[in-house]
């Protein structure tokens, strides 16, 4: 691991992103599918927005090792998709979210990388609770955090899109 790594699991690696690596955010954000449920229209991230995102998680990972971060397969470091949280604006609580690109859907990452951020979420950042979305047509997201032990709290609008809410309290 290096500096940067943040989590490793039996088949992955989660690091902090660094400027250099803008190329890799846009390649995942700038296809369709990946943007499909992220934003109001499914539209791919400008440059402008997947430069101002890294600077955002970048600096959230210095100062409170949280942000979206990086994850590749341990085996190979091929890079998977972006995994981590952010801060819900409403409330202040970690969110966690998740974007892989589509040649590794269904093979399990976005659930191990997910279970990883929770455990850390809770053992070593302390939080009481944390808290994840998705577009309510997302089936395979919403799965994801449910299999994850977030519960349904409501449905609302988030970025101009109907979305299922879930929680995770701490476990006693």
């Amino acid at each position: 691991m290096t500096d940067l790594d943040l989590i490793e699991t039996e088949r992955l690696v989660l690091s902090g992103w660094r400027m250099d690596q803008l190329g890799d955010l846009m390649r995942l954000h700038g296809d369709a599918r990946v943007a499909r449920y992220l934003r109001s229209g499914g539209l791919v991230w400008t440059e402008a927005e997947c430069r101002a995102a890294l600077s955002h998680w970048i600096t959230l990972f210095e100062t409170q090792q949280l942000g979206k971060l990086r994850i590749t397969r341990k085996s190979d470091g091929v890079l998977v998709g972006r995994a981590g949280f952010g801060l819900y604006p409403p409330t202040g609580e970690p969110e966690i979210g998740y974007s892989l690109f589509p040649e590794h859907w269904g093979k399990g990452y976005a659930t191990e990388a997910a279970t990883a951020l929770c455990g850390w979420a809770f053992s070593m950042a302390g939080y009481a609770r944390i808290i994840g979305f998705a577009d309510v047509r997302n089936a395979a997201s919403i799965k994801i955090l449910r299999r994850l032990g977030l519960k349904d709290t409501h449905q609302g609008i988030y970025n101009r899109q109907p979305c299922q809410f879930l929680a995770l309290e701490r476990p006693q």
